[in-house]
């Protein structure tokens, strides 16, 4: 029989096998290095994602291999330079340990879940992950996004990469998506409590800014709801926090290019804010939920550095969720609930004491 190329090569069926039930929890990649050549290969990767910029294919790749891939990789290996950690990459490493302790709440419980961590871009991609994870017997896999809020330029990103790989798969797992829990209590209340703690050691702030990554405003307008699912987030942390609207404020960073993006803007805002009297601020990314460049580099370093230099005196920045314990059940908490209906036991345990219980019916009938 001819093989078709278009399928990988794929383990043999095997009639019987127990059924495994796997959480596959995708964040956005990182480059391998704090390097030129690595930024270069991790960008022309990223930003050649439709889905992040959408603008006519032909004239931003121009624009893209023309000026940006030739210019910027050398500034973004600086930046990454400057929060790189031995173990490499933060957000790479902040993801990993997010899994490794998901996959021990999971095993306390007694749930036989599968948990693996992957990157939509770069190295330990999604479809080298899914199909590691069908090789391990995997038949229910649970997508689970790194992202709160739904974005088309993160979330679905996502999903096309697992389309992508089913396209090249003949025995497709059953498979779940989770598109958002920007909302979810137990989000909010992990949230609440990492801010909780700051304040226990370090006080209060005057103001708590709460940033979020910015999207182009065009996105908005053709029907994201992530504008409004990181205003949703922002006001229930800030309601559980029981914080008057004066005490709080929205704003989005990480504005790349000329057009117009969500507003207001961070950096600017937090100038106005120390122009304007305010003494201290505390900033919080709720819509990163492992630190990375944009919380460690452009939060921490460079907008504090506008702060303090239009008359600010103090500056803090609250750490992302990264792998608190709160968190870590707030994960779990939010994947048994996409999980149910689908085997969570071990199947042998499983087949061992339906064995037992017919062993026992037939000596009852003997």
């Amino acid at each position: 029989m001819l093989k078709n190329p278009r399928f990988l090569k794929e383990p043999d069926f095997r009639h019987g096998q127990p059924k495994r039930t796997a959480v596959l929890l995708c964040n956005l990649g990182t480059p391998q290095a704090p390097q030129p050549k690595a930024l270069r290969t991790y960008l022309a990767e990223f930003l050649s994602d439709p889905r992040v910029v959408e603008i006519p294919r032909w004239i931003w790749l121009m624009i893209l291999h023309g000026i940006i891939l030739r210019l910027r990789p050398a500034a973004s290996a600086l930046k990454y330079a400057s929060i790189w950690t031995p173990e490499g990459s933060p957000l790479k490493v902040w993801t990993e340990r997010q899994a490794e302790r998901l996959q021990n709440a999971f095993n306390q419980s007694n749930h036989q879940v599968l948990v693996r961590s992957a990157m939509r871009y770069g190295q330990n991609n999604i479809p080298s992950v899914l199909g590691e994870l069908k090789e391990a017997g995997a038949d229910r896999i649970l997508i689970l996004p790194a992202y709160p809020q739904y974005s088309a330029t993160t979330t679905a990103s996502v999903f096309d990469s697992v389309s992508i790989w089913t396209q090249k798969t003949r025995l497709i797992p059953e498979l779940r998506f989770i598109n958002r829990y920007h909302d979810h209590p137990d989000y909010i209340s992990a949230l609440t409590q990492n801010i909780k703690s700051h304040w226990a050691t370090h006080g209060r702030a005057e103001v708590l800014v709460m940033s979020f990554h910015g999207v182009p405003q065009r996105t908005l307008e053709l029907g994201d709801p992530y504008h409004c699912e990181c205003h949703k987030t922002a006001r229930l942390v800030a309601e559980s926090l029981g914080l008057a609207k004066h005490e709080y404020k929205v704003t989005f960073q990480s504005r790349f290019g000329k057009a117009k993006w969500l507003e207001p803007y961070t950096e600017p805002s937090v100038r106005t804010m120390a122009k304007n009297g305010v003494k201290s601020i505390q900033v919080v990314c709720p819509g990163f939920t492992s630190d990375c460049l944009e919380t460690l580099e452009e939060i921490a370093m460079e907008v504090r550095e506008a702060f303090l230099h239009e008359g600010g005196e103090r500056f803090e920045y609250i750490a992302c969720l990264n792998d608190n314990e709160a968190w870590i059940e707030g994960l779990k908490g939010i994947a048994l609930e996409h999980l149910q209906g689908w085997p969570l036991g071990n199947p042998e345990e499983k087949e061992l004491a339906l064995s037992k219980e017919l062993a026992t019916s037939l000596g009852a009938t003997a």
